[in-house]
């Protein structure tokens, strides 16, 4: 990797949280909107806040160009994340904001990065029609083309199961595995056609993708390969992303419905909830250690924190317009995303 230095300094905003029915911050500080109703914007006047936050937001530059898609916690404490734009896998360096790129071949067009059991990062590439690994210290990319049978996969988003072994969709209507041990991508076609988009495993070892185009989710039992589709309540939702909590539930980001679902395999049983604003669009999805679900919107340009014990909404506004935060991923007390559409990574941490 040849490393690329970014010496624009990271913006960094202290969000402070409005506790409902204990009084409004002052109006000089950014704060978050809690609860099932309109958020409160942020003062544009206003940089960042003056009071003591739970969380602190903080937005880095990388690579002009790369429009980053998604993002993964990299061992090393950096960042890696997926230079859609210009083909390369991007590491940021939180300490310094130094960014490093690997060239992923002529044609890359990567989509989803998650970091394996190996410690490495898997990145699922739509322009190259493969998987492909990067050794974290050499730099050195291995490339694992998908079947000829699906050409046009269109590749989405990855994930390791229980075993070790790697499970992807393509919006083509394309379902696939990759075993590490033997290195072959095998791929078959989804049961409803186009639409496959978030994957997520569940601790049990079951694997959950959603459909984006086909507004539902769906079971793949990693021993026989069946699809069990699941029909949320709200029709053509769009299912776009998954995530798996430590109990087994998959929360559904509902982009179409602007809303977050779950649904508990145990049980059958659905639950969702609205996002606040007037026109949320729920994007990605994730789950963190505590079991608190983190969601985009796009309909209000920000970042959104569910607690699922309150059934309570807070959402943090970006300070960049347009950011276009497509994936969010993270690790104990820091949650990070891809600002797609500014060239950055943001990433929220806890300060408690």
């Amino acid at each position: 990797m040849s490393p690329r230095g970014v010496r624009r300094l990271p913006i960094a905003l202290a969000l402070a949280l409005i506790v409902v029915g204990c009084g409004g911050p002052p109006l000089s500080a950014l704060t978050a909107a809690t609860g099932a109703g309109s958020p409160t914007p942020a003062s544009p006047s206003v940089p960042a806040a003056s009071t003591i936050a739970a969380f602190k937001l903080t937005e880095y530059p990388v690579k002009a160009g790369s429009h980053p898609h998604d993002v993964a916690p990299a061992v090393d404490g950096g960042v890696w994340y997926t230079g859609q734009g210009n083909g390369t896998l991007g590491h940021l360096d939180p300490a310094t904001g130094a960014v490093k790129e690997v060239a992923l071949g002529q044609g890359s067009a990567p989509h989803g990065v998650i970091v394996g059991p190996d410690g490495a990062p898997w990145i699922t590439d739509g322009g190259l029609n493969a998987i492909v690994r990067v050794d974290p210290a050499a730099g050195t990319v291995q490339v694992f083309a998908l079947p000829s049978t699906h050409p046009n996969a269109n590749l989405n988003t990855a994930v390791f199961d229980r075993s070790g072994v790697l499970w992807f969709t393509g919006q083509a209507g394309v379902l696939g595995r990759l075993d590490p041990d033997d290195g072959v991508a095998e791929t078959w076609d989804a049961p409803r056609g186009r639409g496959p988009y978030g994957i997520t495993a569940t601790p049990d070892g079951d694997v959950w993708y959603a459909s984006l185009a086909g507004s539902h989710i769906a079971r793949i039992d990693p021993s026989t390969r069946k699809v069990s589709v699941v029909e949320p309540p709200t029709p053509d939702q769009g299912a776009r992303r998954v995530w798996s909590d430590s109990r087994g539930r998959v929360w559904v980001a509902e982009w179409d419905a602007g809303q977050l679902g779950m649904h508990d395999p145990a049980s059958g049983q659905w639950r969702e909830w609205r996002l606040p604003g007037d026109h949320p669009q729920a994007y990605a999805v994730y789950v963190d250690d505590t079991d608190a679900v983190w969601l985009t919107d796009f309909g209000a340009n920000a970042i959104v924190r569910f607690e699922p014990a309150t059934e309570r909404f807070t959402s943090f506004p970006l300070p960049s317009d347009d950011a276009a935060v497509r994936q969010l991923l993270g690790r104990p007390g820091e949650v990070w995303g891809a600002e797609s559409a500014r060239d950055g990574l943001v990433v929220i941490r806890s300060t408690g």
